[in-house]
């Protein structure tokens, strides 16, 4: 059986209402695929550093989120990079930022 999926637009428009609402400013950066599209999210923290998280899924198949930039926050040209490069990979993706002070996502996420 497989898991009813959220369309990518519709996700990313409410994640971004949502993060706005709460206090944690949000942009989409890049539109992807209205229905299909992955999402990459850019968290932005207090000192200017970032991560960068990308969607996968968790061994038990169900959505989970990874730091693809890696454990520890990069600069703003590391997280472009990281960014440019998915995106070559996958033109379909969505780039959404959000203010996140701690680099804790502003949504439901779980972290691998």
């Amino acid at each position: 059986m497989t898991e009813a999926r959220l369309r990518a637009g519709l996700w990313a428009s409410a994640v971004i209402r949502h993060a706005n609402q709460s206090g944690h400013p949000a942009m989409v950066l890049r539109r992807g695929d209205a229905d299909a599209g992955g999402i990459l999210a850019v968290l932005l923290g207090r000192d200017g550093r970032l991560s960068v998280l990308a969607q996968t899924r968790a061994p038990d198949g169900s959505p989970a989120w990874i730091r693809g930039t890696g454990p520890d926050p990069v600069d703003q040209a590391a997280a472009d990079a990281y960014v440019a490069r998915q995106v070559g990979r996958d033109p379909d993706l969505w780039v959404l930022e959000f203010d996140a002070p701690d680099l804790t996502p502003p949504f439901e996420a779980t972290l691998l």
